[in-house]
């Protein structure tokens, strides 16, 4: 049987999958703020979005869902973009580029500057 190549069109993206989302889900458990809320991280195109309950009220006054981060992998370049959220003018911005997802899930862990986890 001979093999068959795929059609450009029939090759599915490497992200988002749900083996990734997982071990986000996971490694988020391990951040220096707010943990004692419980974020959700959801698969968008080329990445994952994470949300979290605004515990702070810093950003939701009603204790809501707010976004905290996006995280999307640029196949072009193989980097990952890490994109913080400015809830004031209400865009995305870019925070930093890494080699590795498990890289930019530890930069959003640490958040020295507070800015994912206000």
């Amino acid at each position: 049987m001979a093999a068959t190549a795929l059609k450009p069109s029939l090759i599915l993206p490497a992200h988002p999958n749900e083996l990734d989302r997982r071990r986000i889900e996971r490694a988020l458990k391990s951040r220096k703020r707010y943990r004692y809320v419980e974020p959700t991280v959801a698969p968008v195109d080329e990445g994952y979005h994470v949300q979290s309950p605004c515990c702070s009220r810093n950003i939701d006054k009603d204790g809501g869902v707010v976004d905290v981060a996006l995280l999307r992998h640029d196949p072009t370049n193989a980097m990952w973009k890490l994109f913080w959220r400015d809830h004031a003018q209400g865009i995305w911005e870019l925070h930093s580029v890494h080699k590795r997802l498990t890289a930019a899930v530890d930069e959003l862990n640490a958040d020295p500057e507070r800015i994912f986890w206000q």
